[in-house]
């Protein structure tokens, strides 16, 4: 494989494992380039089911993607590591040396050449400098953190219950989008289904959930009927929603407003606003607009680079409004599929095509409670309302779709058998 050019993808995501998985089948298996995707993690999990990860609705060890084992049947290589730099004349990126659980290093620094790079980093949570965020709070930007959220929240469960406390949960989220909203949804489920195996006290966990949103409305991004329902969805559950509320300070005890009002928590999760990851900064080849993101062309190369491509929540690609495409998975499942075909055309000196943005609406899941959403957000000015089954039905074939993309129709099928059986014979919270 000495002579055939290299692809290396950084980030293995869902669009950058969607982008592995098709060049793969188009260029890996036929030998016409070798696929080389890189992750500082072994395995994959969709990203937006971090909130059910981080409440133990599934489990990211069961449902998880390993790397090294899907690429041997889809033609690309999986290789571990953290990218850190890139250097674009020589046409390499490095790799920071990766320690073991015990802290002993198991691979050093290391540099891989490429023909064509793609960059799918993703993105991390933006605490805008935010006193005591990143030494009090919780994140999900990883599956790794999703199963920290976890274990403390099991550990929570476990001294209520074997304490005999009466006391209430505490849990204090700041940050009403999709993620802050679906994990409020997600935490009074997962609290009623501990007093099936035996972690409360003859009734559901008791919880006291602050939903903080800094704007006026929770789901800003969203239509403003979509967020008006979730909101009273949320309110019925008992979530308290604290809208126009800004986060200046955390502390061991909770949240300090702007206004010098504590909010309380037993447990404080940060999910207000992304950015791509700072170190991006010291990479002088690279344009970045505020949010660190990359700036890209139409055709998804990073501006003035030959053969760097970008896609996913670190892409910053500028539409003709002015705005940026939002980081959304739907945005990096129709960047995937371009870039399979760009980046193969690119290697034999053909034309590119340029991406546009087609914004299919948004569904936001309030777990076995509600569902809501609007389709075709961009096709019509408030796009179509729905909820309840029909739009939980359409939010859990948005999975599907990922898993179709990176397993095929078949495997897919028999995932979804295997689920279905797995459901019967182990709990349906982790309970470790």
């Amino acid at each position: 494989m000495q002579n055939i050019p290299k692809i290396v993808i950084i980030g293995g995501g869902a669009g950058g494992l969607e982008l592995a998985t098709q060049l793969g089948h188009k260029l890996g298996k036929k030998q016409r380039a070798e696929i080389i995707l890189i992750d500082k993690n072994r395995s994959h999990i969709w990203k937006p089911l971090l909130h059910e990860v981080a409440t133990g609705s599934i489990d990211a060890d069961l449902d998880g993607v390993i790397y090294s084992a899907h690429g041997v049947k889809h033609g690309y290589r999986f290789e571990l590591g953290e990218f850190c730099d890139l250097n674009s004349e020589q046409h390499t990126v490095t790799l920071a040396a990766v320690n073991d659980n015990e802290g002993k290093l198991l691979l050093p620094e290391r540099t891989i050449s490429y023909d064509k790079l793609v960059l799918a980093i993703g993105s991390v949570s933006n605490d805008f400098n935010t006193p005591g965020v990143k030494q009090y709070c919780h994140f999900l930007d990883s599956h790794k953190q999703a199963q920290e959220f976890q274990h403390e929240l099991l550990n929570h469960f476990t001294r209520l219950h074997q304490l005999k406390s009466e006391q209430p949960l505490r849990i204090a989220i700041v940050g009403a989008g999709a993620t802050g909203v679906e994990l409020s949804a997600e935490l009074f489920h997962i609290a009623h289904m501990a007093k099936q195996y035996g972690l409360a006290n003859g009734h559901a966990v008791q919880l006291e959930i602050d939903l903080i949103e800094a704007g006026p409305r929770i789901l800003p991004a969203l239509p403003e009927k979509l967020s008006a329902t979730a909101r009273n969805e949320l309110t019925q559950l008992g979530v308290n929603v604290l809208e126009n509320t800004r986060i200046s300070e955390a502390t061991e005890q909770g949240f300090m407003t702007s206004e010098g009002k504590l909010i309380d928590a037993d447990m404080m999760l940060w999910a207000a606003g992304v950015k791509a990851p700072d170190f991006l900064k010291n990479i002088d080849c690279l344009e970045l607009n505020r949010a660190n993101q990359i700036l890209v062309s139409g055709d998804l190369k990073a501006r003035n680079q030959d053969d760097i491509f970008v896609f996913g929540d670190c892409c910053a690609f500028l539409q003709a409004d002015g705005s940026f495409v939002p980081p959304r998975a739907q945005a990096a499942h129709q960047m995937a599929k371009l870039l399979a075909h760009n980046v193969a055309n690119d290697l034999e000196h053909r034309p590119l095509k340029q991406y546009h943005y087609v914004d299919r609406g948004s569904l936001v899941n309030l777990s076995g409670y509600s569902t809501v959403g609007s389709l075709m957000g961009n096709l019509s000015k408030n796009g179509m309302f729905i909820e309840g089954k029909i739009a939980r039905l359409m939010y859990i074939s948005l999975y599907r779709m990922h898993q179709m993309a990176i397993h095929g129709l078949a495997k897919t099928g028999a995932l979804f058998i295997a689920e279905k059986l797995l459901r019967v014979v182990r709990p349906k919270m982790k309970l470790h």
